[in-house]
């Protein structure tokens, strides 16, 4: 077998090994989709029935009209878009003076704070809740989404101070002494060089508080300020869940993910790799 043939052979191996993993990661949003269009009784029939027949399109109508799915869209778009904005800008300002500017201490409070990472969120979730319950803030939207400005997590930061960290300090010097100072600087330098992984952060805040299910559980007590995530709970009840409608529900919740990931996967995919590429 010559070389050609060799790396012929190699790429079509790998395109259908990449193929199957493909197929083998779709068949639950299949499953998602196919059970959002039949009723309960034949969703658990076995063996599976793959496709639809007939089809219940009226899954979709009861979803939308039984439970006030809009509503539950506008409260999560009230939380996702301060918070939203509240990450990129405080995890931009942060990541900025971890990567570019010089002040005593700087490392060791960058390996403090990258410490957190491993401290799993239910640690702090008691101490958390009782803060913002002293502070009367509790089913309220402030505790979703004030932590967004004050740094966004600590993987953005991470994240958008190791990609600042590849572009080399010849462009701060040179705009240095043109008489820029550090806002100068990282408005009209670093962001513009920095689009990849700025995007990059605001999937992941995106999805965060897109699926985010524990947040509003804990400090949302009234139902007509429940998100979406909170909202599907309501489709299942103590003895019984309505599957049909609930699929219905999890598919139109989903949609805005699929059509996010295709319109910015360009741009994801560039920020992470170029975020670990200097450390």
């Amino acid at each position: 077998m010559t070389i050609q043939r060799q790396t012929i052979f190699r790429t079509a191996l790998a395109y259908f090994g990449l193929i199957m993993l493909s197929i083998i990661f779709l068949i639950p949003l299949y499953w998602l989709v196919r059970s959002s269009l039949m009723d309960d009784s034949t969703i658990f029939t076995f063996p599976p029935q793959w496709i639809p027949n007939p089809v219940a399109w009226e899954n979709y109508d009861f979803a939308l009209s039984r439970y006030p799915l809009f509503q539950y869209l506008g409260n999560t778009l009230t939380i996702l878009i301060p918070a939203l904005v509240g990450t990129i800008v405080s995890a931009t300002l942060v990541a900025y003076g971890f990567a570019r500017i010089s002040w005593p201490g700087r490392d060791l409070v960058f390996g403090l704070l990258l410490s957190t990472l491993m401290l799993p969120y239910v640690v702090t979730l008691i101490p958390t809740f009782f803060m913002w319950s002293r502070l009367g803030f509790v089913d309220t939207y402030v505790p979703l989404i004030v932590p967004s400005w004050f740094g966004g997590g600590m993987f953005n930061i991470f994240l958008l101070r190791q990609f600042f960290r590849t572009i080399p300090q010849d462009y701060d010097e040179a705009a240095t002494l043109d008489g820029a100072n550090h806002f100068q600087i990282l408005w009209h330098l670093i962001v513009p060089m920095s689009r990849p992984a700025i995007i990059t952060i605001a999937i992941f805040s995106f999805l965060h508080h897109w699926n985010d299910f524990l947040g509003p559980l804990i400090y949302i007590s009234d139902p007509e300020k429940q998100t979406l995530a909170l909202g599907l709970s309501n489709f299942q009840g103590y003895y019984s869940a309505e599957w049909g409608h609930l699929m219905a529900a999890s598919t139109l919740m989903i949609l805005p993910i699929i059509v996010l990931f295709f319109v910015a996967q360009k741009y994801f995919i560039k920020g992470i790799a170029l975020g670990g590429l200097k450390g």
